[in-house]
């Protein structure tokens, strides 16, 4: 039984709203990625068709027995009641797709074209409504406008603004936060139960409240990276050694997870530095965050060569050291 950890106000509020009987149509699950909405969704999703189809559940919170039939049926993708809406794998390219259609949305008229099978109710989860290309938004919205009796739509969003403000304004809004270290470690223990004690003690340090953040970098040495990313934004790169070597170890295709998770590090270590710098040494440190957000950002969409873009992402933390010449020059 899968347990949620640090979202005790979230689940108390959608708890309250399915105990008063006045159960909102339409739940916004807001909060940037990694902190555990597709969780909630997915708990919340199969705890209320559960309840609402029985036996009753006494685990508390959002919690569903695994051997509850419902909680069954949902494991094995085979719930006729509950739909998600996600990009798609495609098969020929070997990725997901770049959004979520409208044919997609509007086939969840299948869903609503038939009698519910198991209780009353029927839920959509969508993962991440950003996902939603313009027509499948405003499909979307035409369902939350009029929604069909008994409906549950749970929309993931990891940037709440870009939605259409209908959409929004249609939706009660949760807002996910980072999670304490405490609950942390124990999503992570959960999730990663082979983990040893001290690689869960580095994953709550780099994972940065988001526990689905942490497992990504799961068995990718992310401390002896960051270690090697804080050599040079302290000491600098004079003879450019720290950075060659960062760019031949990411180079290859086996190292592609790493490179991947060293392209969302750097940025990340800028702004940190950033933030205790003033006057001209922040204005620096922003325009090497911009740079190096830009260019981390389009590295894998464009296919950029990995070694030269390593080998300019770490001159740019190279460029911080005060002393450190700017080797693009």
């Amino acid at each position: 039984m899968m347990r949620l950890f640090g979202q005790d106000a979230q689940i108390a509020a959608f708890r309250e709203a399915w105990a008063s009987g006045r159960m909102h149509h339409g739940w916004l699950l807001a909060g940037d990625a990694g902190l555990g909405k597709a969780s909630f969704a997915q708990a919340a999703a199969v705890r209320l068709l559960a309840e609402a189809a029985g036996p009753p559940i006494a685990a508390p919170g959002l919690e569903t027995p695994e051997d509850h039939r419902i909680a069954r049926l949902v494991a094995a993708g085979s719930h006729p009641d509950l739909m998600r809406l996600e990009r798609l794998y495609r098969d020929k390219t070997k990725d997901q797709a770049r959004s979520i259609t409208v044919d997609q949305v509007r086939g969840l008229g299948r869903l609503f074209a038939t009698a519910p099978s198991f209780s009353p109710w029927r839920v959509v989860i969508v993962d991440a409504a950003d996902d939603l290309e313009r027509p499948g938004a405003n499909a979307l919205l035409k369902l939350l406008e009029e929604p069909p009796p008994h409906s549950l739509f749970l929309l993931v969003s990891h940037a709440p603004a870009r939605l259409l403000p209908t959409i929004r304004s249609r939706c009660r809004v949760l807002r996910f936060t980072p999670l304490p270290p405490p609950a942390m470690a124990a999503a992570l223990r959960q999730a990663l139960p082979e983990a040893e004690a001290a690689e869960i003690d580095t994953l709550v340090a780099v994972g940065e409240g988001a526990p689905g953040r942490a497992v990504r970098y799961a068995g990718l040495d992310v401390a002896a990276l960051d270690a090697a990313m804080a050599a040079i934004l302290a000491e600098g790169d004079r003879d450019n050694g720290g950075r060659a070597a960062l760019a031949r170890a990411l180079s290859s295709k086996a190292a592609q997870p790493r490179y991947e998770l060293f392209l969302e590090r750097v940025p990340q270590r800028i702004a940190t530095a950033a933030r205790t710098r003033r006057g001209p040494a922040l204005a620096a440190a922003l325009e090497a965050w911009e740079k190096a957000r830009d260019l981390a950002g389009s590295a894998v969409r464009l296919s950029l060569d990995p070694q030269a873009t390593v080998f300019e992402l770490a001159g740019l933390l190279a460029s911080l050291q005060p002393s450190e010449p700017d080797s693009r020059r």
